[in-house]
């Protein structure tokens, strides 16, 4: 497996190669885009994109932790949390991935 992170800039690249907008373009668009998603989140709205998944935010209640070194017990706020649950299709992309480079690695043996 790839240690590779995708980053704005990979995004940015890839926009610039792929829809043929300037460099500037393609990174005001990634950025624009970015900056959407995460003010309908803030908002507490679902984002869903088809094909890839669906980002949410989980309101969590405020309970009773503990730490494990001292076992002391710590109250933890209430908090908001993102959750990420990817689309049938992305999984199977992925899947599908994974598969054949299993069957690459046993031809090479």
């Amino acid at each position: 497996m790839s240690n590779k992170t995708l980053t704005r800039a990979d995004l940015t690249e890839a926009v610039y190669r792929n829809v043929g907008l300037s460099r500037n373009e393609s990174s005001e668009l990634v950025e624009n885009i970015l900056e959407t998603i995460a003010d309908r989140l803030e908002d507490g709205e679902t984002v869903k994109l088809s094909s890839f998944g669906t980002f949410s935010v989980r309101e969590k209640n405020e309970r009773i932790g503990r730490n494990p070194k001292t076992g002391e017990e710590v109250p933890i706020k209430p908090r908001r949390v993102l959750s990420f649950r990817p689309s049938h299709v992305l999984k199977d992309h992925i899947n599908k991935t994974m598969q054949s480079g299993e069957s690459r690695n046993r031809a090479a043996e």
